[in-house]
């Protein structure tokens, strides 16, 4: 089949962790056609949305060369646009922030899939599940959270819990999080600068001491986890477990607790045309549900031998054959 990837531009990969490129390659492996585009090569005219977007041949690499910035991985075979009802699948994989620029590409996006596209994940459950706010749908798995924009709400709510951390609502890989105890010098010019002096809500949770043994990134594909995870264990001095804060990966079999989350929640996932999703954990606690580009792949399977991107083109294949 053909299968179209919106993403970043390929020459921002980070090729030795990223997994779109991880399942570009599988892809190709297994004889599929790969064009790519970025959300801005999306267009609407005439009633049909369509991505001027190039087909691309991946160059064999050594795992050395993938560690090497800036190395070619790929080659342009043509460019064109084309109806996005032209291939066998649509993968949105551009990553976060979730800006006006990804809201008006899910826009295009539905109206491709209104017209036949077959888009992973669905267009509509990306902008209805943002990343921070989806685990209120699922409280029996939280710790104590806030919402709010008001600065008194935040002190409140820190007074109440003793030590929390605040977190934007859009962004990724530990960005602009913090964490905050009372007494500290900090706290008004942090709750400040976080809620745009109180124009932009942000989440306050109860801080999990359980980070220092990492935030768990369970992967969903098709409502079924698989079956190894990533302990994302935060760096000397840090309580962000993020890759790109530092933190350093360990992949582990899925605990009891992992498990129990991730079958309560695959159902509703599915559901909801969540085909890949990323579920943090931290302790026994659910605090994100990553639905934009989850990552590592590449992490689990170096560590593991468990092939993520060949499961998710499995899975990819078999909802391709049921129509």
């Amino acid at each position: 089949m053909r299968l179209l990837v919106v993403a970043d531009p390929l020459a921002s990969f980070k090729l030795y962790k990223d997994s779109t490129y991880a399942i570009m390659r599988e892809a190709q492996a297994r004889g599929h056609a790969l064009w790519a585009c970025e959300p801005k090569d999306l267009r609407w005219r005439a009633g049909r949305v369509e991505a001027h977007a190039c087909a691309l041949e991946l160059l064999p690499l050594t795992v050395e060369q993938e560690h090497t910035p800036g190395i070619p991985w790929w080659r342009v075979l043509a460019c064109e646009s084309l109806d996005l009802t032209g291939f066998g699948a649509v993968l949105m994989r551009k990553d976060p922030p979730f800006d006006q620029d990804y809201l008006y590409a899910t826009y295009l996006l539905e109206l491709a899939e209104r017209t036949g596209a077959r888009v992973y994940n669905r267009p509509r459950a990306l902008r209805d599940w943002n990343e921070k706010l989806a685990i209120g749908r699922f409280p029996q798995f939280t710790v104590p959270t806030l919402v709010s924009a008001r600065a008194d709400d935040i002190r409140a709510f820190l007074a109440e819990q003793g030590d929390i951390v605040l977190k934007p609502l859009n962004a990724m890989g530990g960005t602009e999080v913090f964490r905050l105890r009372p007494g500290e010098a900090n706290i008004g010019v942090t709750i400040e600068v976080l809620t745009r002096h109180g124009r932009t809500p942000v989440m306050a949770q109860r801080f999990i001491p359980e980070i220092a043994q990492g935030d768990k990134r369970v992967l969903m594909i098709d409502g079924e986890p698989v079956p190894y995870m990533l302990a994302r264990i935060p760096a000397p001095g840090e309580t962000r477990g993020n890759l790109a804060a530092g933190g350093r990966g360990e992949a582990r079999a899925l605990g009891a607790r992992e498990r129990e989350i991730a079958l309560a929640l695959g159902p509703v996932l599915k559901a909801e045309g969540i085909f890949l999703a990323g579920l943090d954990v931290i302790g026994d606690w659910l605090t994100e549900v990553n639905v934009t580009s989850p990552t590592c792949f590449r992490e689990i399977t170096a560590q593991t031998g468990c092939n993520v991107a060949a499961l998710f083109m499995d899975a990819l294949e078999r909802c391709i054959e049921r129509g």
